[in-house]
């Protein structure tokens, strides 16, 4: 029997594409329903500090609309928190933030935040808010990661993604996952994986027999301009489909 890998599609840049302008073209909540009639297992959103793209009224738009799971990224924070337990998503990923990032540069080091990670999860975790963790593939970040009670790891694909463009390095960056993936496993978390994947490179993540769910955006939405945000995400979700058989 064939595994299921759950794909979640990251909408923020629909938002982005709007807040270009003002106004509200392209509709976000229009772009959830395709979402969800297209197969994919969830939404992902990203709300961040500087609101840039994703703010609550969108947030609170998809939960009162939209049948399939949200996983809402937000920096680990007491005011993106505060957001997070008014709003009540089944997901939360906790993501490093920077104001003057262009997107999300690498994983969040767990290690050297531990103590404020810890204090921050309580309310998550006692709203019964599923908690994850975005992390760069290193053996200390994950140790850390299992220490603070979470169940799920999102790997940074980054790095991995950048070799596949440069044509560079690539078994290198992908036994990095590779490995980190088993290990991460072998202490039981569940393993998740983004950043940077495409129709290209994500056959190799999908290959990894731990890896239970893929969160994929700005590729997917770049690709709709051309061909149509159901046919991106269904033939990203065909081709994750051959390669988990």
């Amino acid at each position: 029997m064939n595994r299921h890998v759950r794909l979640g599609i990251n909408i923020d840049h629909v938002a982005t594409l709007r807040n270009a302008r003002g106004g509200e073209f392209p509709e976000v909540i229009k772009a959830a329903k395709v979402v969800e009639e297209s197969g994919a297992d969830l939404i992902t959103v990203h709300v961040r500090e500087d609101r840039r793209h994703i703010n609550e009224y969108d947030l609170e738009n998809i939960l009162n609309t939209v049948n399939i799971p949200i996983n809402l990224e937000i920096a680990a924070n007491s005011e993106m928190i505060g957001i997070a337990t008014r709003y009540n998503p089944k997901f939360v990923c906790f993501v490093p933030e920077n104001r003057k990032e262009i997107t999300t540069e690498g994983g969040l080091d767990v290690v050297k935040n531990f103590k404020e990670l810890s204090k921050n999860l309580k309310s998550l975790l006692k709203n019964e808010i599923n908690v994850s963790i975005f992390i760069d593939p290193d053996k200390e970040q994950i140790k850390a990661t299992k220490d603070l009670g979470i169940s799920s790891v999102e790997f940074h694909t980054g790095s991995y993604a950048n070799a596949f463009i440069k044509n560079k390095n690539i078994n290198k960056e992908f036994k990095k996952i590779e490995e980190n993936v088993m290990f991460a496993n072998e202490i039981g978390l569940n393993c998740h994986a983004g950043h940077g994947l495409t129709f290209d490179n994500v056959a190799k993540i999908v290959s990894l027999p731990h890896i239970i769910e893929l969160n994929i955006g700005h590729f997917i939405i770049a690709d709709a301009i051309f061909n149509g945000l159901q046919n991106s995400i269904i033939k990203m979700r065909n081709i994750i489909t051959q390669a988990s058989i």
